[in-house]
């Protein structure tokens, strides 16, 4: 009975994984990829109105900096225990609730004055909303599939640059026309519309998937990369903590920058979407690399591309040369996070994929929040940008010294592999 039994669950588990990289997941990726569009939308708002949040409340730029900043802080910090509970409950719940609060906090967040602001921003958009979509949606599409995971994980990260890419335009415009306490409101109905009814139609329980061969050295006999699996994990938060903190910098500020240096809020938006629309172009090509070469790799590839478009970022103020800079940054930048995301598949087993995932996202995201707010608090010091941006720079430079040495591990290890192959 047992054998019978055995031989049953094997042959329900081959059937299973003929849903990995298949159509169906593909539909599920690119749903994915549509919430993020629309859940991520939510904060832009801050930042495409940053300076009339500012002068409205009477506040310092450091303010709604920072209330952008809490968003993505929040949205990391929450996704260790969403990452739990979609585990128990389903990911459609932790998508369906977050979409809610999310809506929540957009409808707080324009009746408020600072205090509120803040709160709504980091709770019920952040840590009860994107946090209940960001992390369980990685792990949940990753186990769709195998061959294509560094395509499908490009895919659905370049979800929250769409986001800004899409919504930054519109933002201006409505905010223009209605204010941006209104253009809260008019998002929140929209993002509950459109999130709820496609969690609950495409959400389902998803396929095993098939381990990758390890890496010598690897999880099954307790070391990686000839490291701890602690200490590896380590590396790889703060590197995602270190390269983030200059990736959230233009993306918050750009507007704000043009606006600075005579370039009109319409332009500045429009540079934003430039920006975030080359991110998501990009993340196809760096979800192909991706698959080709390793995680490790492509990020130690995606933070040299980094740091050069950042620097472009202080050699020019002309409008012309800021597009082109702006450009690169977002070709640039864009495959860094999903490249993460494979290199923990990669390196650790499946079952832990739940908590090392969310974990790694969740200093990552505080780096983004770090960045954000970091290049609001040094310009209200400094008073102008090119300062935060240079110290964009300085920390980039520190995370390539910490993800090289991960890099030249891997291929000292594989080396060996490959030979006795």
């Amino acid at each position: 009975m047992d054998v019978t039994q055995a031989i049953s669950g094997r042959a329900r588990a081959a059937a299973h994984n003929t849903d990995l990289d298949s159509r169906a997941a593909w539909a599920i990726a690119l749903t994915a990829l549509g919430i993020y569009t629309v859940s991520f939308g939510a904060p832009y708002i801050t930042v495409v109105a940053l300076k009339q949040i500012a002068a409205e409340l009477g506040s310092p730029r450091s303010v709604p900096s920072l209330a952008f900043a809490l968003a993505w802080f929040g949205s990391a910090a929450g996704g260790i225990a969403m990452g739990w509970l979609a585990e128990r409950v389903g990911v459609r719940w932790t998508v369906i609730g977050g979409a809610l609060s999310i809506g929540t906090g957009l409808v707080l967040s324009s009746f408020g004055g600072e205090a509120t602001l803040l709160l709504s921003q980091g709770v019920f958009i952040g840590l009860l909303g994107n946090a209940g979509i960001n992390a369980p949606l990685y792990v949940y599409v990753s186990r769709w599939f195998d061959r294509r995971r560094g395509s499908a994980m490009a895919l659905i990260s370049s979800g929250t640059y769409l986001a800004g890419a899409i919504w930054s335009a519109p933002f201006e415009r409505a905010i223009a026309s209605f204010g941006w306490r209104d253009t809260m409101l008019i998002y929140a109905i929209f993002e509950i519309a459109v999130i709820v009814p496609a969690a609950l139609l495409m959400f389902g329980q998803a396929p095993e998937t098939a381990e990758p061969r390890p890496l010598p050295g690897s999880s099954t006999t307790g070391w990686i990369l000839g490291l701890r699996p602690w200490v590896v994990q380590s590396f790889l938060c703060f590197a995602g903590f270190l390269c983030c903190i200059p990736m959230a910098m233009p993306q918050g500020h750009l507007v704000a920058f043009c606006s600075d240096i005579g370039i009109p809020a319409t332009h500045g938006a429009a540079m934003l979407s430039v920006l975030l629309g080359c991110a998501f172009l990009a993340r196809v090509f760096w979800g192909l690399v991706t698959d080709r070469i390793g995680g490790l790799r492509t990020v130690l590839a995606g933070s040299v591309c980094q740091i050069t478009a950042m620097i472009g970022f202080l050699a020019t103020q002309d409008e012309a040369g800021l597009f082109a800079v702006a450009a690169a940054f977002g070709l640039g930048f864009a495959g860094i996070i999903p490249a993460y995301v494979v290199a923990v598949r990669e390196l650790f087993p499946a079952a832990e994929a739940s908590w090392r995932i969310p974990t790694l996202l969740l200093f990552s995201g505080s780096g983004m929040a770090a960045g954000g707010w970091l290049a609001g608090l040094i310009y209200d010091y400094a008073g102008f940008y090119g300062a935060a941006f240079a110290t964009g720079i300085a920390v980039n430079a520190v995370h390539l010294a910490v993800i090289v040495p991960l890099v030249w591990r891997q291929g000292r290890l594989r080396r060996p592999a490959l030979a006795r192959a």
